[in-house]
């Protein structure tokens, strides 16, 4: 047995969730996480026992993800549908905000991760917070029974020029709001206390919508856990504004794009 599989296997949740949040669905991004751990059990000293396992993982991740969109020969990829093997990775400024701002690596790690020097690494993501600024606003709803986190969350989106059309601390709250207003985003938290919970609600409003989701929640673990359909987008409580940031424009992004998927829950 791998003398670091323990900590290969504690940093796949994150692995998942940054892989769904850079593919734009679990789907497609479980697909390559399936395809990155084929080829570790392939080659088991690509991530030295010694090194830093996280940073490994993320990089032999981007290792055969472009191994695999590079290649001609379709027998060369394992159990990937023809939309998966044919769907681009989003652009390097997305991978290496989501690699800083999602997953806390360092400009020198993710460097290190996409294989690119650090002064280019600086510049793409000076390029991909401009990106970022220069975001098309949309209207959300939240989905927030905590008042403090609720008008915090409240005030960062409308720093991005987002509008809040409502905050719900509860589930029926929320999909009365959703119903009404029909906003383009939905920052949930899946704990609502008495209020019941941001999965149910989130769960109906999806019945009547593609809108995109974000979980914003202090218990990553119950949405991490691959026994279920996942949500693409996840933020662990307590956050950083530019974790938050990020994620919406991600989301925002790939939904502009016409490549969101629905989720389920």
């Amino acid at each position: 047995m791998r003398a670091n599989s323990d900590e290969i296997v504690h940093n796949l949740k994150y692995l998942r969730r940054y892989a769904r949040a850079l593919m734009g669905s679990q789907d497609s991004g479980d697909l390559y996480v399936r395809v990155c751990l084929e080829a570790l059990l392939a080659e088991p000293d690509i991530i030295p026992a010694a090194t830093d396992v996280k940073l490994g993982l993320f990089k032999l991740f981007h290792i055969v993800c472009n191994r695999n969109l590079e290649t001609s020969d379709p027998s060369a990829l394992v159990d990937l549908s023809v939309e998966a093997r044919l769907r681009a990775l989003p652009a390097s400024e997305r991978q290496i905000l989501l690699l800083t701002s999602l997953e806390g690596f360092s400009v020198a790690d993710a460097a290190t991760i996409l294989d690119i020097p650090v002064a280019e690494a600086e510049a793409l993501l000076i390029d991909a917070w401009s990106t970022v600024n220069q975001q098309i606003a949309t209207s959300i709803l939240i989905i927030e029974d905590e008042p403090v986190i609720a008008l915090d969350i409240s005030s960062l989106v409308a720093d991005l020029g987002h509008t809040v059309v409502g905050i719900a601390a509860s589930q029926t709250e929320a999909v009365a709001i959703f119903k009404k207003t029909q906003p383009g985003l939905v920052l949930a938290d899946i704990d609502l206390g008495a209020g019941g919970s941001g999965i149910t609600a989130v769960t109906e409003i999806l019945r009547m919508s593609t809108v995109p989701v974000i979980f914003v929640t202090a218990y990553p673990e119950r949405l991490l856990t691959g026994e279920r359909p996942e949500p693409t987008y996840l933020v662990t409580k307590p956050f950083e504004s530019d974790t938050l940031k990020v994620t919406i424009s991600q989301a925002l992004s790939l939904t502009s794009a016409g490549h969101a998927k629905r989720i389920a829950v």
